[in-house]
């Protein structure tokens, strides 16, 4: 972890356990804290910088979505999924995702689309580079479920980012998916393009489908 990024908080008018959890969240999904290691407070204080009381604050926002679970006799320690549980949680969004492209055909702007197809050759490019294309395609997603225009939808794919982002990290780590998920953002792209509703949330829910498989192998190996 030498070379790995602080986690100091930094006292910036930003709330302090807010950039406490942001730091914590992105250090789990990194992988720097590893599944099933053990939080210590004491430890997290010396850390970041910051009150105990803070460090527990945060712990339970992130054991709140997931990232984290207490268990008895060992305390706080960096959530395990198992490949059953990927699979929940991958049809979960894969229901999300469907309807969010059914909706973004439906009710998306000009400026979404066309956000859209700038946010798909962002990610193209980034491929092209074998460089990571999981950011590009956050904001692809966030630019899809905002276009859709339901709020409650968005909202409650939003509670699902955080465990599904480090599952993402996942999927995309095994040889040859990126390739074939560039593939899958294309047909979901074509679909809109063609105004095809229907056929544009089959085509999220069959990308959403094989990476949770691929995510499930992984996990199972």
């Amino acid at each position: 972890m030498t070379n790995a990024p602080s986690l100091r908080v930094e006292r910036t008018p930003a709330p302090v356990r807010a950039q406490l959890v942001d730091n914590l969240r992105q250090a789990i999904l990194d992988h720097r804290f590893a599944p099933g290691q053990r939080l210590i407070e004491r430890e997290l204080v010396e850390l970041t910088g910051v009150s105990r009381t803070s460090v527990r604050e945060a712990l339970r926002e992130l054991a709140a979505e997931g990232l984290v679970q207490t268990i008895p006799n060992r305390g706080v320690v960096v959530a395990t999924l198992e490949a059953d549980e990927a699979l929940q949680l991958y049809q979960v969004r894969g229901v999300l995702e469907g309807l969010a492209g059914r909706l973004f055909v439906e009710n998306a702007s000009d400026a979404q689309r066309r956000a859209l197809q700038k946010q798909m050759a962002v990610i193209e490019r980034l491929a092209a580079r074998e460089q990571s294309i999981l950011e590009p395609k956050d904001r692809f997603y966030e630019i899809l479920f905002t276009g859709g225009g339901n709020l409650a939808l968005h909202q409650t794919a939003s509670s699902l980012h955080a465990r599904v982002r480090a599952l993402r990290s996942l999927s995309l780590s095994v040889p040859g998916r990126t390739d074939e998920s560039l593939r899958e953002l294309k047909e979901i792209m074509a679909a809109i393009d063609a105004g095809d509703a229907e056929r544009a949330a089959q085509a999220c829910q069959r990308h959403v489908a094989r990476a949770g498989a691929v995510v499930a192998e992984a996990l199972d190996s």
